[in-house]
C-alpha cells in the first residue's frame, strides 16, 4: 500500500493540472475498483470546479464546489498521469515498468474546454484503489477518518501528545506508531526508519518511554523528531516509490535508496560507530528491521 509521503507527492504532482479547473467530463470505464464506485459521480462532479487537491493520512482529498469532496485511495498499483492533447506521453525517467495499457485506465477526468483535450487518468491494473463522493462539510464522519490520530506532518504530533497515548502501554512500540488512532499515516516503512534514527527499538514496550507522572522522556522526544524528520525526507525525495507507484510525471522517487534499515536484512548498521547488522523480526504479521547494536 501506498504511504503518506507518496499520496503526498501525487498530490503535489496534481495540483498545478487540477486545482482551479473545472471537470468537463468524468469518465467511468468500468462499474467498480476494490468497491462499486458511486453510479451518481459522473453527474454530480460534472461542470464542478475544483477547490483544492488535500490529503487526509493516506487518502487523497479532491475538494470541488458545492460542499463536494472526492476520496481517492491508490490501493497497491493504482496511479495518476496527466496527459494534454493527443500524446500518450508523459515526462520522466522510470525506474520501474509502468502501466499504459488502456484496460486498466478506469476513471479519467476530462478537464476544461473540451477542445483542450486535458486529461487526468487514474490507472489501477490490480484494482484495490477506490474513490468515494462525500460532503466536505461532514469529512469527519467518513467512516475511515473517525477516531484518526494526528498527522506527522502537523504541529498537533509532539512528545507531550505521544506521552499521553503510551503512559501504561505495555504494547510493543512498532504497533503502537503504526496505530492510525494514534498517527495517521504512518507506516511500516517510515516507522522502521524512525526508530532507527531515534535509536528505539521496535521491540520495546511504548510506555517505558514515558515518565511515572505521564511527561515524554527525552527518548520520546528524539522519536517524535525522528518521526517529523524521516516523513519530511520522504516527502522531499518523492516518497519511496516502491513496487508500483509512481509521480504524475511518470518519474519514480529515490527514497528507497537512502533506506537506513528497511528491507536492508543482513547489512551493516549505519550508525556512526555501530559494529551491529540489521536484522528482521515479524510483528503482527509485518517485517520489522532494526539494528539490536544500537537500538534499545
Amino acid at each position: 500500500m501506498p504511504e503518506l509521503p507518496e499520496v503526498e507527492t501525487v498530490r503535489r504532482g496534481l495540483a498545478p493540472t487540477m486545482e482551479g479547473a473545472t471537470i468537463a467530463r468524468l469518465e467511468l470505464r468500468r462499474p467498480d475498483l476494490r468497491f462499486p464506485l458511486p453510479p451518481e459521480l459522473p453527474e454530480a462532479v460534472g461542470a464542478k470546479r475544483i477547490l483544492s487537491l488535500g490529503r487526509r493520512a493516506k487518502y487523497l482529498l479532491m475538494d470541488l464546489e458545492d460542499d463536494l469532496t472526492i476520496i481517492s485511495h491508490l490501493g497497491m498499483s493504482g496511479s495518476f498521469r496527466v496527459e494534454e492533447g493527443d500524446g500518450s506521453e508523459t515526462p520522466g525517467d522510470f525506474h520501474h515498468p509502468r502501466s499504459k495499457d488502456e484496460k486498466h485506465d478506469h476513471v479519467i477526468f476530462h478537464l476544461g474546454p473540451a477542445n483542450r483535450r486535458l486529461r487526468v487518468i487514474y490507472n489501477d491494473p490490480r484494482r484495490f484503489g477506490f474513490m468515494h463522493l462525500w460532503k466536505r462539510s461532514q469529512l469527519d464522519s467518513y467512516p475511515a477518518f473517525v477516531g484518526l490520530g494526528p498527522e506527522p506532518t502537523g504541529n498537533a504530533l509532539d512528545a507531550g501528545y505521544l506521552a499521553g497515548r503510551f503512559l501504561g502501554k505495555n504494547q510493543p512500540l512498532k504497533g503502537a506508531l503504526l496505530d492510525q488512532n494514534v498517527i495517521a499515516g504512518l507506516g511500516n516503512i517510515y516507522v522502521c526508519e524512525a526508530l532507527w534514527r531515534a535509536h528505539l527499538s521496535p521491540l520495546r514496550k511504548a510506555g517505558t518511554l514515558v515518565t511515572l507522572t505521564g511527561r515524554p522522556k527525552k527518548e520520546l522526544v528524539l522519536l517524535t523528531e525522528a518521526i517529523r524528520a524521516v516523513i519530511a525526507d520522504a516527502i522531499a525525495a518523492g516518497g519511496s516509490s516502491l513496487r508500483d507507484h509512481i509521480q504524475t510525471d511518470g518519474s519514480l522517487g529515490y527514497f528507497q535508496h537512502s533506506f537506513s534499515v528497511y528491507d536492508r536484512e543482513g547489512q551493516a548498521c549505519g550508525t556512526p560507530g555501530c559494529n551491529g547488522t540489521v536484522a528482521r523480526v515479524v510483528q503482527s504479521g509485518r517485517s520489522s528491521f532494526y539494528c539490536a547494536g544500537c537500538q534499545n
